[in-house]
């Protein structure tokens, strides 16, 4: 069984091909027979788990295997007690209510993230914070739209945990097999 460990870097597809020619995982990622358990936004970074293996697969993606994903996530606004409490009670979206969710106020970026290119450019004057959030369902665009519902838009995500894997040391655009590199 293979399992990949991916830093997946902003603006590049979590699948491995793309008519339109944008980066994907092919340009980073030169292993036959691996697929993504799971997919991250084109604007999100962090881990991404790749395997051979269809059980793992579906374990990690199953809605009902309620697999924790940890994300940082970066804030437009200052999150208060409300809005930290509306995301650990859960929250109704447009497609039904969430699952309550880990949420903790951070008070900075963790020391070890790199920078992103391009740098987020948050409005002028408008305060922003981090986030450290976890969820154990995964719909689409998920974190962004709970922030946004508690009106603290995302300007960064960055997904750090799938269940029982960890980013750890990877930086963007590296890789590693079955704790190798």
């Amino acid at each position: 069984m293979a399992i990949v460990l991916f830093n997946k870097p902003f603006r590049v597809l979590s699948q491995f091909t793309d008519r339109q020619g944008r980066p994907t995982l092919a340009d980073y990622i030169d292993r036959p027979g691996i697929y993504a358990a799971g997919r991250l936004d084109f604007d999100s970074e962090g881990l991404m788990v790749l395997t051979d293996d269809g059980r793992l697969k579906s374990r990690l993606t199953d809605p009902q295997s309620s697999t924790p994903k940890t994300y940082l996530v970066q804030v437009e606004g200052r999150p208060d007690v409300t809005a930290i409490e509306r995301l650990r009670c859960g929250l109704r979206l447009k497609d039904g209510p969430t699952r309550p969710a880990e949420v903790e106020l951070l008070a900075s970026a963790p020391g070890w993230l790199w920078s992103r290119t391009p740098p987020v450019n948050p409005r002028q004057g408008r305060p922003t914070a981090w986030l450290e959030i976890t969820i154990t369902e995964g719909r689409n665009r998920q974190v962004r739209r709970m922030t946004a519902a508690v009106g603290l838009p995302t300007l960064r995500l960055v997904r750090i945990r799938v269940g029982d894997y960890q980013l750890g040391k990877l930086q963007p655009g590296e890789w590693e097999e079955n704790g190798k590199r």
